[in-house]
């Protein structure tokens, strides 16, 4: 009996050991999380994708009705490689943008905006608005009732649509006048290539016919795809057979082409420059494949689309991290889970590319489609963390590719090394802005993540690969902090903007999260010459070591020096609460004292416009929960009930209507619960972002530590 009780526990205890081994079914949790829409929402719209190259669509799973989704997510189609140039006929000069300021005692020039001269505004304009990345074509369905009249959106019936992640495939079903239309969509996940196949008897009826519809590029912040009409003609050719057509489209500098090639019968017929017609000759099913390309490509068929979307998106979500929170009974765990999947998926297709994303990935322009480098962080450190770091090292080589013009940028204005733009597009060139040309934030974010990638990969061939970008950002980071001789300090500003884009550029010195990042990122590249065996500059030393200590005021971190009514003026309350990202974002430094940035979080928690902040601020303040021990804060901060901190039923943070979809609150999102689970250099606590009273239970694999 004895020998039996033994072998029962044995079995007991093996059992345990096996279930807490179990990997996570990751089919199970990915479908979950499927995306199903059975009505029409504008901010549902859905997106297939490859990460340089975007196509989002509404209910019919084409863009059939762009102008009715225009007030929600735009049905976009966009790539990295598409952008246009308006003609410079007035002959702008950037120099022209620049305005001189008295910065340390010497003169140095800024790309801002002005109001007191007309041709500099104009300059100004010129340049913020060229180049600009274009919306490349409309592809959707022309649908027909029985009497011939055009169906609209309000036609359609019985609305069943569903994004398959697991394989990348949307599903779309609805009926016309009580019939079938079904359609299936899928991208290529190595090519700028849609496949669509199309299923109802409408089809024999001649009720459906298919369009492509090339929208006027805007040159304007904004650029839906919706434009029809501007001042310039631009011309396009066609060249088809009885399989396939090819649309060449010649814009001001930007030559691309599309190609159709379909499996049934078909005719193409051109309407206009901008509108071509593509008119089925089949019963029952219509199988067309759509390729974007500026260059010459051989376009896949759609056999080979919906194959590689299906191997590649199932390698996807096998591959890297996953955290699974079944069996929790905080009523938030579902939710989280939904918005960590589709987080996923969406930083997927939208920020994977070749440079840097724009804030709206590839989906409709913002700021004129162009990348902010200081948001790079946010789209691409969370890779690192669910150990794909390949998918943010695929961005990288861009840096070098336009070092050349940060160098330029930083000798124009007498610093040493190389100053990282704000604003840019994808040949680095520098976009004026009164805010962005200020802000210093976004100069260390390389070497984080050269050393994301050697901690990936510890080897002298990694420290090869990005030295020369290290070294040069910490140059210019030493060249720009001024030696106060009164306090024997280095000092920040005044000429800079924090994160927090509240304080005038000229007035304001030391911001404490730009002090804490100049001291880490200056001993990591301080680190990186060790590695290498190679000299230290003496100035990165004496930076680090002399460099100013953080602003205190009343036990309390000041967001900066220079604003000591920091937390008493309602205005500086608002915008980003960056100073928690001194112990959020980055690790703890020498600098920091926690139990002031303890305070200092209680401070902005309770105080804090929190109604006037952005996305990744709530991930932000649920990181420095986090590393603070604040668990039930962490996830406060991540369910925080503000409109900025809403995740619709694509997963897409919203913000407001000019920005229904904000991918750096979606990549701050999966930054944070890497950290809350697999926590952070010199973190031993399992989970530590997550309440330990029971009510979570949280399953992970595949995560890496922070810094």
């Amino acid at each position: 009996m004895k020998q039996n009780r033994y072998i029962t526990m044995f079995c007991i205890l093996a059992t345990s050991l096996v279930i807490a081994q179990q990997k996570i079914d990751r089919k199970a949790l990915v479908n979950r999380h499927n995306v199903e829409l059975t009505k029409i929402d504008t901010l549902g719209s859905l997106s297939v994708g490859n990460g340089t190259f975007a196509y989002t669509v509404d209910i019919t799973g084409m863009q059939s009705f762009p102008d009715y989704y225009q007030a929600g997510v735009p049905l976009g189609t966009e790539s990295e490689w598409g952008w246009n140039s308006y003609p410079n006929t007035e002959k702008y000069t950037f120099d022209e943008t620049l305005k001189e300021y008295d910065q340390y005692g010497r003169k140095i020039t800024y790309s801002v905006q002005s109001t007191s001269n007309e041709r500099h505004k104009a300059a100004i304009n010129y340049f913020r608005a060229n180049p600009h990345r274009v919306q490349l074509g409309n592809v959707g369905m022309e649908l027909y009732k029985k009497d011939g009249s055009k169906a609209s959106i309000a036609d359609l019936k019985n609305i069943q649509q569903t994004l398959n992640l697991w394989t990348g495939e949307i599903t779309s079903k609805f009926t016309l006048e009580g019939t079938l239309v079904t359609v299936f969509t899928n991208c290529h996940q190595n090519a700028d290539a849609l496949g669509f196949k199309i299923e109802s008897a409408l089809l024999k009826k001649k009720q459906i016919k298919l369009y492509v519809r090339f929208p006027y590029p805007t040159a304007g912040w904004s650029d839906y795809g919706t434009e029809k009409t501007g001042p310039r003609k631009y011309v396009s050719e066609i060249s088809s057979n009885d399989k396939q057509a090819i649309i060449s489209r010649k814009l001001d500098s930007l030559v691309y082409k599309t190609k159709f090639l379909w499996e049934e019968k078909a005719s193409i017929q051109k309407e206009s420059d901008s509108y071509y017609s593509i008119i089925p000759k089949t019963k029952n099913v219509f199988t067309i494949v759509c390729e974007f390309t500026n260059g010459e490509t051989e376009i896949p068929s759609a056999k080979a689309i919906k194959e590689s979307s299906t191997k590649e998106w199932e390698h996807f979500w096998k591959s890297g991290g996953a955290v699974d929170f079944t069996g929790s009974t905080d009523s938030r765990a579902h939710e989280l889970e939904r918005r960590i999947i589709l987080s996923q998926y969406l930083t997927k297709v939208q920020c994977t590319g070749n440079v840097p994303p724009q804030e709206t990935g590839l989906t409709f322009n913002s700021w004129y489609g162009k990348p902010h480098l200081e948001m790079h962080w946010w789209h691409g450190v969370h890779f690192a963390l669910w150990g794909r770091p390949e998918l943010l090292e695929k961005s990288l080589p861009w840096y070098t590719k336009v070092a050349n013009k940060a160098k330029n940028r930083a000798k124009r204005q007498g610093f040493d090394g190389v100053r990282w733009q704000k604003m840019t597009d994808n040949y680095g060139n520098e976009s004026p802005s009164s805010v962005g040309s200020f802000l210093i934030w976004q100069q260390p974010h390389f070497i984080t993540f050269a050393e994301l990638m050697y901690r990936n990969k510890s080897t002298i061939e990694t420290l090869d690969t990005y030295k020369k970008e290290v070294f040069a950002t910490a140059d210019f980071m030493s060249s720009f902090a001024h030696y106060d001789t009164k306090t024997h300090s280095y000092v920040l500003g005044p000429g800079v903007i924090p994160a927090q884009e509240r304080f005038k550029a000229m007035e304001t010195f030391n911001p404490t999260y730009e002090l804490a990042y100049w001291n880490w990122a200056l001993t990591t590249a301080i680190k990186w010459k060790e590695r290498l065996h190679q000299e230290v500059p003496e100035k990165w030393v004496h930076v680090v070591s002399n460099l100013s200590e953080l602003p205190i005021q009343e036990g309390v971190y000041l967001a900066t020096e220079s604003a000591t009514d920091s937390y008493t003026n309602p205005e500086y309350k608002t915008d980003h609460p960056s100073v928690l990202g001194t112990y959020g974002m980055l690790p703890e430094t020498p600098l920091l004292d926690k139990s002031i940035m303890n305070n200092t979080f209680n401070l902005v928690w309770d105080t804090w416009t929190w109604e006037d902040t952005w996305g990744w601020d709530f991930p932000m303040t649920a990181m420095s929960a986090a590393r603070l021990g604040k668990p039930d804060k962490a996830i406060d901060a991540l369910f925080m009930d503000v409109q900025t901190n809403t995740y619709t039923a694509n997963g897409h943070n919203y913000q407001e209507e000019r920005l229904p979809i904000y991918l750096p609150g979606n990549g701050g999102l999966l930054t944070a619960v890497a950290m809350m689970c697999a926590g952070w250099d010199g973190c031993t606590e399992k989970n530590p972002g997550f309440p330990k009273d029971g009510t979570w239970k949280v399953q992970w694999e595949g995560l890496e530590k922070m810094f």
